[in-house]
């Protein structure tokens, strides 16, 4: 058998010299690496001739096989890559560590009177979004300011308006313009929406313009309370524009993209410039454990960020030259011309400067507080090995809880912290199997633990590159808790007395007044509540109790619904979804109205009204 080495040598050896995509794979196959290049051979063998930080020495040593994928243009490579890294997730790839979801404004066209509201998806069909934005609070005061100057509805569902039948308090505020009663007709209401997408799409000087316009008529036909409402509303459009004004209107619309980069870390800022106002600025910190340089980190950056934006500008400031074949990329994706450029003197520059000046505090404030944390779960870890009496730093602590509704659907979860920090990677749920229907948490906490030791002793066996090795199991932990008091504590003892052979220590954590029982101690321990050794032991518990609940709750709702859902008319798996997510349970969902399931998005109004039938008819 040829040794790794050798078998990558050998791939290298048959690439062709010519434009394309390669990517790295580790011994379990997993891509560690996505890069493109203007000749395949070349490039791929830099990486090995020249790994000149640190992260490039462990990733090249991580390599086992090398594929590739040929292109015509450097262009095209630019966007395969991108594919392949929104695929793969590469570890050594640049990447944004921000796992939550960004806000935006959708306007649903697909209605006959628009909604324009905040949204954290953009997956649906004929609806306009207009985003990513970066702070949440703004987003919603962006909002706040739109709805006094377009004046457009704030009530939820496809069609406008109560079962009253007579305005809600948004119209007497000057807040709607009441569609639901006929107070505005429909060309009137989309005259109003076409002013919110000229203003979300950085349109100020039109929205400036036709403000004023409409003031001077209203005065000319002296209709002067009108000409006063549209006169608020125009000072509170300027003042807007004039707070977030950075240069004058004649720089246009444009992106300044600026990066920072301190070893494995970076941070980008995003000021978004349109008619010389920053309409946004973002931030986004990014992983680069493959530590590339300032260049490589831009050109990734931009090319994943507007792989996802919703608009491209036609001109973006970066610190550095790029590759010539990434503003050809975009151009494609834009439908027109873009120009990276970096800016030498007047406002660009100084925008571009902020910009940086930006992205190097942000990333010296994460960095800080990143200490900090780590200080705090030090100083947690030492705490509780002082007043646990343990022998060395409970390094790896391991966390057990049982759920269950009235003995049915018992589940259990194992959560695991490792430096006083979640490790969810090694997070694992159990099914309870020796006494469903019957309600014995000792019993059920005495199988999981058990079992979890069964775990380890089989993946001792295990070399760690068979399919089945787990090193959340193989690990040893060097604390165990037990949710619960010595009743609980009593049960897992016996099953665990393996690991406590190997030093492991094992306590329980009692809810009630957080008491903590340990083997052979009759009093409990009580710590006090602000002690960060406490304050550990009750994120550990509190994350178990979570992990465990939201099992829980997925089985049982998958049973409760199973033979309801699955057995009704024109519901399939993808409906299914919508129903239950509209309704937040089971419950809820049985319990509504013909309008309300009406009312669920995706649903046609047909099935709706069958699925009602249906389930009235059957007397479900």
């Amino acid at each position: 058998m040829a040794r790794p080495g050798a078998r990558v040598h050998e791939q290298r050896r048959h690439l062709p010299d010519g434009p394309g995509v390669y990517l790295f794979h580790d011994a379990k196959g997993k891509v560690i690496y996505v890069g493109k290049a203007k000749s395949l051979k070349k490039r791929v063998a830099s990486h090995f001739s020249n790994p000149v930080t640190r992260g490039a020495y462990r990733m090249t040593e991580e390599i086992e096989s090398v594929d590739y994928l040929l292109v015509a243009s450097e262009s095209e490579a630019l966007l395969v890559e991108q594919n392949f890294i929104k695929q793969y997730q590469p570890r050594f790839n640049i990447r944004l560590r921000d796992d939550k979801s960004y806000p935006f404004i959708a306007i649903s066209m697909d209605e006959e009177y628009p909604r324009v509201y905040f949204t954290r998806e953009r997956h649906r069909r004929n609806r306009l979004y207009f985003g990513p934005y970066s702070n949440a609070k703004r987003v919603r005061g962006t909002l706040d300011l739109l709805g006094k100057v377009f004046q457009f509805r704030s009530c939820q569902g496809p069609e406008p308006g109560r079962r009253s039948g007579s305005p809600c308090l948004d119209y007497y505020i000057k807040r709607c313009g009441a569609p639901c009663v006929g107070y505005v007709d429909r060309a009137g209401y989309m005259e109003a929406i076409e002013g919110v997408i000229a203003f979300l799409s950085g349109r100020y000087r039109e929205i400036e313009r036709d403000l004023e316009a409409r003031m001077r008529a209203a005065a000319e036909a002296q209709e002067y309370e009108q000409a006063a409402i549209e006169r608020n509303r125009l000072n509170a459009v300027r003042s807007l524009l004039e707070r977030q004004r950075v240069a004058n209107e004649a720089v246009g619309t444009l992106d300044a993209v600026a990066v920072a980069v301190q070893g494995t870390d970076a941070n980008a800022q995003v000021f978004q410039v349109r008619d010389g106002v920053l309409s946004d600025r973002q931030s986004f910190y990014l992983s680069n454990e493959g530590e590339r340089e300032l260049e490589q980190v831009v050109e990734e950056f931009v090319l994943q960020y507007y792989a996802e934006a919703i608009s491209i500008p036609a001109q973006i400031l970066v610190q550095v030259p790029v590759d010539p074949s990434l503003a050809d990329a975009l151009a494609e994706r834009r439908g027109g011309r873009v120009e990276l450029r970096v800016p030498e003197r007047g406002d660009k520059r100084r925008i571009l400067d902020l910009a940086e000046r930006n992205a190097k505090l942000a990333l010296d404030q994460e960095r800080l507080k990143t200490e900090r944390r780590r200080q705090q779960r030090v100083e947690a870890l030492d705490g509780l090995q002082q007043a646990l009496g343990l022998d060395a730093l409970p390094l790896r602590i391991e966390c057990y809880d049982i759920s269950n509704l009235m003995g049915t659907h018992q589940v259990a979860s194992m959560v695991v912290f490792e430096g006083g920090a979640p490790k969810k990677s090694d997070y694992r749920r159990f099914r309870i199997r020796g006494n469903e229907g019957v309600p014995d948490d000792f019993a059920a906490m005495a199988e999981v633990l058990g079992r979890r030791l069964a775990q380890w002793e089989r993946q001792a066996d295990l070399s760690p590159h068979d399919p089945e090795y787990d090193p959340s199991f193989a690990a040893l932990p060097n604390l165990i808790v037990i949710d619960g008091g010595p009743g609980q504590l009593s049960a897992g003892l016996s099953a665990l007395q393996g690991f406590r052979d190997r030093g492991v220590a094992v306590i329980s954590l009692a809810k009630r007044i957080e008491e903590v029982f340990r083997p052979g101690v009759r009093e409990p321990l009580r710590l006090a509540h602000d002690t960060p050794e406490l304050q550990l032991l009750q994120r550990v518990r509190d994350e178990a109790h979570r992990f465990a609940i939201t099992h829980h709750r997925g089985r049982r709702d998958r049973a409760m619904t199973s033979s309801v859902l699955d057995e009704l008319p024109g519901i399939g798996p993808a409906r299914k979804r919508a129903i239950l997510k509209h309704f937040g349970s089971p419950e809820a969902f049985l319990a509504a109205s013909r309008e309300e399931l009406e009312a669920v998005p995706g649903l046609p109004g047909k099935v709706a009204r069958d699925l009602w039938n249906s389930l009235h008819k059957t007397g479900v």
